[in-house]
Parts: C-alpha cells; structure tokens; sequence
C-alpha cells in the first residue's frame, strides 16, 4: 500500500498536477520568513487546487501531499543545521529526520484535500470543507506525537496587524481558514475566466467579503482601542549576550559568560530599569547550589537595583528521584531568589529522549547537562507589582501553555530562549513570527530574550516594537504596558477547530457508511 503510494507520487510529480504542486509548495514557503512575502499565502493553494480537480480521494492526497513537502522541505531546511552541526549526526541520518518530519507534516495537507475531495462526492462544496479540514488537521498536528504547531499559514501574516486581531477569538486558526477559503475563491473565479466551465464563486465571494469586511473592521477597532488599565508599565531591559553554543555550557567559559552578561547588563539598566531579563540557560551552571557565581548575580541586582530574570538548569527531588529541569529563576533588586519556574513542554530529543530507558543507544542531539523533566504546572512571578508568566523557548509556539500563563494572572508574558542552535538560518525569525501571536491571543505584551537572537519586544497588539538582529551581543530596552487578560480566546481556547474536528470525522464517517451501505 505504501510502495503503491509512493510510486503513484512518483510518477505524479511528472505530470501537470505535480508540477503545480510543486509550485504551490513553493509559494508557501517563500510567504514565511526570511523571504517574508506574506502576500503569496494568498494565492499560493490556488496551483494545488486546479492540479486537485476532477480527483479521487487517492490523487487529492497525492497532490496536497507534494505540496506539503514542497512547502516544508523550504521551511524546515535548518533542520539539519541542528542535526549536523550540533548533533553532531552524519548527513545521511540528518537528512533521513528531516525527511522524516517533512513528510509527516506534508500527510496532513494531503488528508485536508482528500476531506475537500469526500465533501464534494457528497454535496459539499469545498469552500466549507477545504477550511475546516485545513484547521482540524493543523490542530491535530498541533497535539499528537508531543505536537508541532510550527508554519501554518496564519502564521506568515505576522506583519499584517489588523488582520492578525482576530486571533484573540479565534487563535491563528482563525486567519488559516480565511486564507484557505480567500484561496478556494480566487481558484474559482481563475478557473471561470479561464473558460473551464466553472461557474463564478458568487455565494462563496460574498461570504469571503463578508468575513474580511469584519475581520478588518474589527482588526482596525481593536488597534485603535487603548485599554483602560491602571497597571504601572514596566522598564524592562532584554540582553542578549551571544554565546557561542560549541562553548556554551564549557566550564572554562563560565566566568566570561557571566562577564558578558554583567557588562551588557551594567550599560542596559544604566538609566533604571524594573526588569531586566536573560535568554534561557544564560547560566549554565546549577544556580542553586554554585554560592560564587550565584553571589555575582545577587550582588549585580542589588547594585543595579533591578530584578534580574535568568534561564538556568535545575534540579529537584520528585518521585523519589533527583530530577532535572529547564528552569527560569528571579532575583530581586535586594539580592533575595524570588521564585522559579519551569519550563512545562520540553523538546523531543532536544531535551530529553522520549521512551529512553527502551532505546537506551539514542542519544541526546543537542549538548547539555543531561535529560530533563518537564515542570508540574504553569507559575506565575511578581515583577514589583506585575505578575509575569515565562515561557522557555519552544514553549511559545503552544498557544495553551501562554493561556494557561495569563489565565493564571500573569500581565506581561516573558520567552527567554536560546535559538543558536538553528544557525544563520530563517528559523529565529520563523520562531519570532510564532511568539507574536501569542501577544494577540492574550492581550498581553511579550518581551523575549533570545541568547543569539532574535530579541524583542512585542506588545498586546502583535506589533514588534524592536529587535535585535541575530549573532550580535546587543539588548533592547523598552517601556511596557501589562495586558488585561481579558480575550475572548482565553475563555474559549481551540473550541471551533475542535469544532472542525468534529466536523471532519463525522465527514469521514458518513463516507464509511455510505460505502458499506453500497457494498464497496
């Protein structure tokens, strides 16, 4: 059955409806960054609908599924920058992961074209069904295998502030729906004037005008909304030290990296600042039990007067074991540990190796201190009287995790991450382009502190106010208003693309009893 999969690809990305795949793919990758053509996104499925049409549900995934290799063979390349140059893997292996997980995402595209393809064998016209299957697969991808919620196609709109506002209704599945239907219009009207004899989308245009007349009006409301909050803002001071990560967690480099970040500290808050905040692992070393180096930090906070916010690895007994974490710890400006939080949702094989103890001859890809355990639950810190949630790098492209920070008070939501391990490649900005959506869902600012870049300071509304460039020692400082945790996707989380979940597999279902009643 695979063999005959793969050999029907094969042989299709020769003909027609693979090259305009193909083409499709192209398109949507070059929408993300670095080429950041955000435009393409908008008319980047329309090759893969006419190389879709008059298909059976076997060509429909073909076609959708060399799209989707396309697309994430572009957008994932760095991939085996990690693999390679920090897993220290051979060419071969990285390039079989990274093949791996391309085709893993690109099913997910062909399976949202079969469900276009069963809705249409039924009656339904793809308009509906093509959204919603897009928005369930992406949401199912998103939690099964540990998730992957990286690219979709909301997420290239980044830039795009008054489009982007919905997603505090709808999360960025929202925007990925309108541009799937903005996609399905666009083909048709194509194919009308092409004399195809498909008629004019009329019903379909209207709705789709309906849908961005709100959208923007709403997106246009909401920017020009100034929220009635008392909240003291916040100075904060993001640093980014650029540690090169072959030397990072060298014992012989320990004292200079703490001098890096003394130096970029001392010139940042050199005018005041509430917060100043480190990328992940700044330290590396257990901060809880090196009193020396621990005493440089507490005596910088207390001659800066500021609270000094740091990633660093540690370790608590659990379960009757001694347990490792990726943990960001606070240090007021008199010297005293206020708290520690840690991050929840760690990187398969990055952080630790999922069902280790039964492949024990697979190995870590990325260098640290060993494996680590995820934290128990989603802590917030008080910054003066700011309540902060801090997410650890990867934990930002999961939009529950920063609800679940809000909705447990936190007003300004932190990242601190460490993104050199992706190299010179569009990957920090890729992951950038992720945080900001977080900001809008929540309504609440981001500041991140990223060791290599990018580092950045996002407010309520997704916008970007500044930024680092990326492999420069460099901070940012800013003044930032606490959001008011008051979106309506806080309170609703993913219930419509549940709903197109839902929506998908009774599809599915009423194709299964239709086929058995017919005996095929």
């Amino acid at each position: 059955m695979i063999l005959s999969l793969f050999s029907g690809i094969r042989a299709s990305i020769l003909d027609y409806r693979g090259m305009l795949s193909i083409f499709s793919g192209i398109l949507i990758a070059l929408s993300f960054p670095l080429t950041d053509f955000a435009f393409l996104i908008w008319v980047a499925l329309v090759p893969l609908l006419v190389a879709a049409e008059k298909s059976d549900a076997r060509t429909a995934f073909r076609v959708g599924f060399i799209t989707g290799i396309t697309a994430y063979a572009g957008i994932l390349y760095w991939l085996n920058i990690v693999f390679t140059h920090y897993g220290h893997l051979p060419w071969v292996v990285s390039v079989s992961l990274y093949l791996l997980l391309v085709l893993w995402l690109a099913s997910f595209y062909g399976l949202s074209l079969v469900t276009a393809s069963i809705g249409e064998k039924l009656g339904i016209k793809s308009a509906f069904t093509l959204p919603v299957a897009w928005v369930a697969f992406d949401l199912i991808r998103s939690h099964l295998l540990t998730g992957f919620p990286w690219a979709m196609l909301g997420h290239s709109q980044y830039r795009i502030l008054p489009l982007i506002q919905i997603a505090d209704i709808f999360g960025v599945y929202g925007i990925t729906a309108v541009i799937v239907l903005a996609n399905i219009v666009l083909y048709r009207v194509f194919r009308a004037l092409s004399g195809a004899g498909v008629p004019y989308p009329v019903k379909s245009a209207a709705i789709l005008a309906i849908f961005m007349v709100f959208i923007l009006g709403y997106g246009f409301k909401r920017l020009n909304t100034h929220d009635n909050d008392s909240s003291p803002q916040l100075k904060v001071a993001l640093i980014q030290g650029n540690i090169p990560q072959n030397v990072k967690w060298s014992p012989a480099f320990k004292d200079h990296t703490i001098s890096v970040y003394e130096r970029l500290t001392t010139e940042a808050a050199k005018g005041g600042a509430d917060l100043v905040v480190w990328p992940e692992s700044a330290m590396p070393f257990f901060y809880q039990d090196d009193q020396k180096m621990g005493e440089r930090l507490r005596t910088l906070a207390r001659n800066l007067e500021t609270t000094i916010l740091f990633g660093a690895p540690a370790h608590t007994f659990r379960n009757g074991r001694n347990t490792l974490l990726n943990s960001a710890f606070a240090i007021d400006r008199d010297g005293r540990t206020l708290a520690r939080s840690d991050k929840i949702h760690l990187v398969p094989y990055g952080e630790y190796v999922p069902l280790g103890k039964y492949f024990t001859f697979i190995n870590k890809l990325v260098s640290g201190i060993g494996d680590f355990s995820p934290g128990e639950s989603a802590l917030t810190m008080n910054i003066g009287k700011t309540v902060t949630g801090t997410l650890v790098c990867y934990e930002i492209i999961f939009p529950e995790i920063a609800a679940k920070y809000v909705q447990n008070g936190a007003r300004v939501l932190i990242n601190i991450t460490n993104d050199a391990w992706f190299g010179r490649s569009s990957a920090p900005y890729q992951h950038l382009a992720i945080a900001a959506f977080r900001a809008v869902e929540t309504r609440t600012p981001l500041i991140r502190a990223a060791n290599t870049g990018v580092t950045a300071i996002i407010d309520r509304n997704g916008h970007i106010r500044t930024m680092t460039d990326i492999f420069v020692e460099d901070y940012r400082t800013g003044l930032v208003t606490p959001g008011t945790g008051d979106s309506v996707y806080l309170k609703t989380g993913d219930i419509a693309p549940w709903l197109c979940v839902l929506l998908t597999m009774l599809l599915f279902a009423r194709q299964t009893y239709l086929r058995k009643r017919k005996g095929i």
